[in-house]
């Protein structure tokens, strides 16, 4: 072991002086040693005793068992047993004894540093405990001037996998295990590396180290350096001596790498007061730099220097002895040579205690109850800390961890995945991790992560959960899970969003399935018992809701099915079964005279406990398909005004057929309606009851005289689809709030409206924004040319003379001006989308959104995807003719009977248009409903005539019944039906 300096910044004394640590040094062996100003610490080979030389003595401590490791302050030593005890010695005490803390008692210690009058330890499994002054935030714990005495644990970085703590005079640093480094504390010479003077009381990411794979940082008084794992060198904080090596003694407030290491891998570091050492271990050299004052450069003078160069050491130095350490502190520097090497404790970075397979073959391996106490106790100590689970299965190879961001978790997860598979294999182990986890991990998790390490134990528990699934375990444990990250800041859960985004889709799915089997389990209990489990469902819903959203995001996508629940789709199977009025009616403790033979009904009562969490439901309407929330659509459209007035109370509408669009306007002008209440249509001089027929007719004739007469709204050359017309002056805008009533009045009665409006328009009342798929929708033949803009070389873009315009236009200020470029196009293209969508139709679109949400007036619509909206309002017009004959029934008549099998002869040789005017003569509309053809519930019922030739057929279109008169030939039931079809508004009853 070889030192120079001094242990004062003064003149020396007597007790302090070189012959003082000659005296320790010649007369035992040194293992470990730690500096500070006017302090040392000596840890003796020999007999694990601890000295302490100060400025006015030279102490050695009574100690009850042996030390592995010391820190030193500028007036304290804290020590660190064999056994785990912290122990801390004060130069003011009256006894050689050291005080210890006794929250500290039986934790096992990984490191210990001391600041000027500040410590920490770090256990091994990731927890960091601090105590002393605070006057500059430099214990983390926040804005106070407290004086600490006992060790308060740090918990803003709970979860973070810490292998290295650094102390320097009123600053603190703390090292995780893929290189994140954290800082706090005096920060009035920019030692923090934030870029900045201002003092940190809590624990704060120096960003501008993330991916530099930081593996160790030294603290010096007001100076701080870091050392990468590719031997780079980035010192910051105060140049005041030329302790940085920038050959300036100018402060940094940013790391900066040391440039004449260029070409060089430093191996170690260590920062003394306003000093600094660095270690080039390939040429066997340590170069030193900064305040030489007290000769702790060792380069023949006591001068500073602003740049490093090599250490002279002294003669009795062997050149071919290999450096090992170097370490500096205070005014003094030492390094140990290979001689002593293996008497030294080499402080190496050493992580938390992790999982890994040797440790997991150790605990499934066959034992007596003696061993599985011991193998419990390590179980337990491993799963309940956050530290320890974050810190196992990280990506190693290619040194992949290193690269941990907001969109890479830096795991193997296929690591994980196997680890949880070995462990399944005992039971009982199984057990206790279960139990270990849900009782001490999860309740100890932080709701603010100090980082992405701290949010990876998010993405390795559900390979947990999928083993437990298996073994139909884990209910439990998944619902407090979901809580737990549900309890996360914003801040952190976008950064684990942002994980999620990019997790591998096999690992997604599993995530997915693991939350969403948890709610299958809540749902098949409530649909099959009358009970309520809401509660413990709802975080595992909220959880699963932030998952579908995250979907539509990802690149590899999970199909709509891994969401939605089966068992509820079976549930509202059987909800078909039975008039939905009357189950509504029962669920308010009403009766319905029209169905008395419903009231004892065995499975009635789950059916209407279960109902009554409609609004439940609504809540997470990606668990249940489209038909479904229909059914949730339709009781919460009764259940908000209530049952007795939704079925009693109605609006009144009668209407010419001629005039229908002034009618309808003129009756929604006259502002006396209730918009919550149904719709009840009759048309003028025409006999019928609106049992629903007369709705569908009314809003099909609406969309026809929409189309045609109104000038608000255009359809597209290309695709037929109408928008919105850009130009719509003053008085346009009316038509379009009326339009808006019209539609929504449509949705929220069940009727179809076919106006033909894209996705687009349903996007945009959903808050979404349109997308450029959008524009292919509505306008191919723009989509196209924009489409050859992104594909366009340089030179053709020129020649298209673009610039930021659409048809006079300015897309951006001074777009006129602008051209567009291969660099800017994606962005003009954004642009010309905006533009489409939103910027030049904002006024028009407020005004049909404001109509459409008056004539909806609970948002129920909302629960529905824009695709899902549009298909309610328009209907789907995918026509599979063979499903209408599948579904019907007869009634004085049957499928072999001669007149049935003319009329599907006739009918399956009607053209397209002919069967669409036949739709419209039974239903009303030629518009179906979701499903298809195959929902439409057609009964065709033989009327038998004694001048049957002479009749025509008729149809009740509310509830979808064709009166056939049993005509004598096939071709005159040709004629009839024909006829009647093509002039529907006669024959067509209500």
């Amino acid at each position: 072991m070889f030192y120079w300096g001094k242990l004062n910044s003064g003149n020396d004394s007597p007790a302090q002086g070189s012959d003082v640590f000659d005296e320790v040094f010649r007369r035992t062996r040194i293992t470990d040693v730690s500096m500070k100003e006017g302090l040392a610490g000596f840890l003796r080979a020999t007999d694990r005793k601890v000295i302490v030389v100060t400025s006015h003595r030279r102490i050695t401590l009574n100690l009850k068992e042996q030390i592995a490791s010391l820190s030193s302050g500028q007036d304290h030593v804290v020590l660190v047993s064999e056994t785990g005890t912290v122990c801390e010695w004060k130069t003011s005490a009256q006894c050689k004894i050291p005080r210890t803390f006794s929250n500290l008692t039986n934790r096992h210690i990984a490191h210990v540093a001391c600041g000027n009058s500040h410590s920490f330890v770090l256990t091994k499994d990731g927890q960091l405990f601090t105590w002393g002054q605070n006057s500059s935030g430099q214990l983390g714990l926040g804005k106070s001037d407290e004086i600490f005495q006992s060790p308060q644990p740090l918990k803003s970085l709970c979860g973070i996998p810490l292998i290295q703590i650094s102390a320097g005079g009123d600053h603190s640093f703390a090292l995780s295990l893929s290189g994140a480094v954290f800082g706090w504390g005096r920060n009035s010479a920019g030692q923090l590396g934030l870029g900045d003077t201002d003092d940190r009381h809590v624990p704060v990411c120096v960003k501008s180290l993330n991916l530099k794979k930081t593996i160790f940082i030294s603290c010096g008084e007001d100076h701080t350096a870091v050392l990468t794992k590719s031997g780079l060198m980035l010192t910051f904080g105060s140049g005041q001596y030329g302790q940085l090596g920038h050959n300036s003694l100018r402060d940094e407030h940013h790391p900066r790498v040391v440039a004449e290491f260029w070409g060089s891998k430093v191996s170690q570091i260590a920062c003394g007061r306003h000093h600094t050492l660095a270690l080039v271990e390939s040429s066997n050299t340590v170069y030193s730099f900064g305040c030489g004052e007290q000769g702790q450069l060792e380069n023949g003078q006591r001068t500073n220097q602003y740049v490093p160069l090599p250490v002279q050491l002294p003669p009795d130095c062997n050149p071919d002895q290999m450096i090992k350490k170097i370490t500096a502190g205070g005014n003094l520097s030492v390094l140990f040579t290979s001689i002593m090497v293996s008497s030294i404790t080499l402080r190496s970075c050493k992580g938390p205690a992790v999982l890994d397979i040797e440790m997991i073959d150790h605990w499934i391996s066959a034992c007596d109850s003696n061993v599985w106490r011991k193998k419990q106790r390590e179980i337990k100590r491993i799963f309940s800390s956050a530290s320890c689970i974050s810190g196992s299965f990280i990506e190693k190879s290619n040194d992949k961890h290193y690269k941990t961001s907001v969109v890479t978790s830096g795991l193997d997860l296929s690591l994980t995945r196997l680890a949880f598979e070995e462990l399944a294999k005992k039971s009982k182990v199984l057990s206790v991790i279960e139990t270990t986890v849900e009782k001490n991990l999860l309740p100890s998790l932080s709701s603010t992560a100090a980082g992405v390490e701290a949010l990876r134990v998010y993405l390795i528990l559900p390979e947990l959960l999928r083993v437990l699934n298996k073994q139909e375990r884990g209910t439990q444990l998944t619902i407090s899970l979901a809580s737990a990250v549900l309890k996360l800041e914003p801040e952190s859960m976008d950064v684990l969003t942002s994980l999620w985004t990019k997790l591998p889709y096999s690992y997604y799915r599993t995530l997915v399935k693991m939350f969403r089997s948890v709610c299958a389990h809540f749902m098949s209990l409530m649909t099959t018992k009358i009970c309520d489990h809401w509660t413990e469902v709802k975080p595992v819903l909220e959880v699963l809701q932030k998952l579908y959203n995250i979907n539509s995001q990802r690149n590899e996508r999970l199909t709509e099915g891994y969401f939605l629940s089966k068992e509820l789709h079976y549930f509202f199977n059987l909800v078909k079964i039975y008039p939905l009025k009357h189950l509504i009616l029962k669920m308010n403790q009403l009766e319905d005279p029209w169905e008395p033979w419903l009231v004892n009904d065995g499975q009635l009562g789950i059916l209407i406990n279960f109902l009554k969490s409609a609004q439940q439901l609504a809540c997470y309407p990606f668990i249940i398909d489209t038909e479904c929330k229909c059914i949730v659509f339709h009781i919460l459209q009764v259940q908000k005004p209530g049952p007795l007035q939704y079925y009693t109370c109605v609006n009144k509408l009668c209407v010419n057929r001629k005039t229908v669009l002034t009618d309808t306007l003129l009756f929604l002008k006259e502002n006396r309606h209730n918009f919550s209440l149904p719709l009840e249509v009759t048309f003028s001089l025409e006999d019928g009851i609106d049992d629903g027929g007369l709705r569908l007719a009314l809003f099909t004739l609406l969309g026809q005289e929409i189309t045609k007469a109104s000038s608000v709204i255009q359809a597209s050359e290309d695709s037929g689809l109408f928008w919105f017309s850009a130009d719509v002056s003053g008085n346009g805008f009316p038509e379009l709030f009326y339009i808006g009533i019209i539609c929504g009045l449509a949705f929220y009665n069940h009727a179809f409206l076919n106006i033909g409006f894209p996705v687009a328009l349903f996007k945009k009342l959903l808050n979404r924004s349109p997308t450029f798929s959008d524009l292919e929708e509505l306008s191919p033949v723009e989509a196209r040319s924009l489409k050859d803009v992104l594909m366009e070389d340089e030179d053709v873009l020129e020649m298209l003379y673009l610039d930021f315009t659409v048809k006079g236009k300015e897309l951006i200020p001074n777009g006129a001006e602008i051209p567009v470029t291969k660099a800017n196009r994606q962005k003009y293209v954004d642009l010309y989308v905006d533009f489409v969508f939103n910027k030049s139709v904002k006024k028009q679109f407020k005004k049909f959104e404001e109509g459409f949400s008056r004539a909806n007036p609970f948002n129920l619509w909302k629960m529905f995807k824009p695709e899902e909206l549009r298909v309610l309002l328009y209907g789907t017009l995918k026509y599979e003719w063979e499903e209408l004959q599948k579904g019907v029934t007869y009634e004085l008549c049957g499928p072999s009977c001669e007149l049935i099998q003319n009329f599907w002869t006739v009918f399956f040789e009607l053209n397209e248009e002919e069967k669409k005017l036949f739709l419209t003569f039974v239903y009303g509309t030629d518009c179906l409903p979701i499903g298809g053809l195959s929902k439409l519930q057609l009964k065709i019922v033989r009327c038998n005539y004694n001048d049957a030739d002479d009749r025509f057929p008729s149809a009740q279109t509310c509830y979808g019944i064709l009166r056939l008169p049993n005509y004598s030939s096939i071709h005159i039931l040709k004629d009839k039906l024909i006829h009647a079809i093509t002039h529907c508004e006669v024959f067509g009853q209500m």
